[in-house]
């Protein structure tokens, strides 16, 4: 008996000691911009369940505020019992811990999901919302109208803010061979990226993480993994920097001063992908045409 115990105990430890640590690489800056970033969630599976864990337990070296949401928040019912098991259970210490959340709606939710405290959207399908020197513009991209391409355009014309980073659920740019880019969306979206200083934009949708070499000037990443996995559904093209297909994934990124850091995780503590980015310069306004000109 108690050599059944002893090797048990040893088996354990030998478990135990496999299991990678949270490998940071991050610098932790003062006064820093700190936020995780998961996409296409809403399973209620263990995998799911396994991701919260990976970020709880990375929270600890890396103590983010909030997380952006991708879409695809819930898959099937949005009764209080899905939203328990699919979002607040999952991630339940954040939630505990005063972490907020801020969601964009996918294709596969309910436009009411905006009244539901917890994803932050003040009750609208598109919003925006500030933290230090970083603003978020947050679009609904199964409704991409008139209405919400006029008051995205003014908004980041308004915006001073020197970080301009829009998410939503469709890429304008995907390497994934189940849905690809969305290019009616990059048609209508991208002239409006370029002229008004977006500088980093985020999407699922595509149940796979990638990032993209930086397209006319603007970084793209595809992180549709932190629930759902289309395992081996990538097929690189020459503008794909990273990409990976055989896990859950989550990202957590810090913005200090014209510097950005990310740190792409898998649901076994793998680093898959970081990196640091500068901060592109402001597009120059176009050229004044003078009266001497025009006559020419």
């Amino acid at each position: 008996m108690r050599r059944s115990v002893f090797i048990l105990l040893l088996t354990s430890l030998f478990l135990n000691a496999q299991v990678p640590s949270a490998n940071l690489e991050l610098p932790l800056k003062a006064k820093s911009v700190r936020f995780a970033v998961i996409g296409d969630t809403g399973t209620g599976d263990k995998e799911q369940y396994e991701i919260g864990r990976q970020m709880t337990n990375y929270r600890e070296k890396f103590p983010f505020d909030f997380v952006i949401m991708l879409g695809d928040n819930m898959y099937g019912g949005e009764s209080p019992d899905d939203f328990k098991e699919k979002f607040e259970d999952p991630y339940k210490p954040l939630l505990a811990a005063g972490v907020k959340f801020y969601a964009s709606l996918g294709n596969h939710d309910n436009p009411n999901q905006r009244f539901y405290k917890p994803f932050n959207m003040g009750e609208k399908r598109y919003y925006t919302f500030k933290n230090g020197n970083v603003e978020f513009f947050v679009l609904d991209s199964n409704y991409m109208d008139r209405l919400q391409l006029e008051w995205l355009t003014k908004r980041l014309q308004d915006s001073n803010s020197p970080w301009k980073i829009c998410y939503f659920h469709h890429p304008l740019y995907s390497d994934g061979m189940f849905h690809g880019p969305d290019n009616d969306l990059r048609q209508k979206l991208e002239p409006i990226f370029q002229k008004t200083g977006v500088n980093v934009v985020l999407s699922g949708h595509e149940h796979i993480y990638e990032r993209f070499k930086p397209q006319n000037g603007i970084l793209y990443f595809v992180l549709g993994n932190s629930g759902q996995l289309r395992y081996h559904n990538l097929r690189p093209s020459v503008n794909m920097a990273k990409g990976f297909d055989t896990d859950r994934t989550f990202m957590m990124v810090e913005i200090a001063g014209d510097q950005l850091y990310f740190q792409t995780i898998s649901r076994a503590a793998q680093t898959v992908d970081s990196g640091v980015i500068e901060r592109q310069p402001k597009p120059k306004p176009p050229a004044q045409t003078t009266e001497a000109t025009r006559s020419n």
